[in-house]
């Protein structure tokens, strides 16, 4: 004997987005923050090895 209140209830349209939201916003600043990163170190790589002619 289950009772419907135990069942969870299926999320709304506006929940399901607002959650596709925030995770797509997660990944956007990880690649933001990876880029950066990355674009330091290529600047630090360049600046540090002598020019060769």
């Amino acid at each position: 004997m289950s009772r419907k209140s135990d069942a969870p209830r299926p999320q709304t349209r506006e929940d399901r987005l607002k959650a596709a939201l925030k995770a797509n916003l997660g990944r956007r600043k990880a690649q933001a923050r990876n880029k950066a990163q990355a674009s330091a170190a290529d600047q630090a790589a360049d600046t540090s090895a002598p020019k060769k002619e």
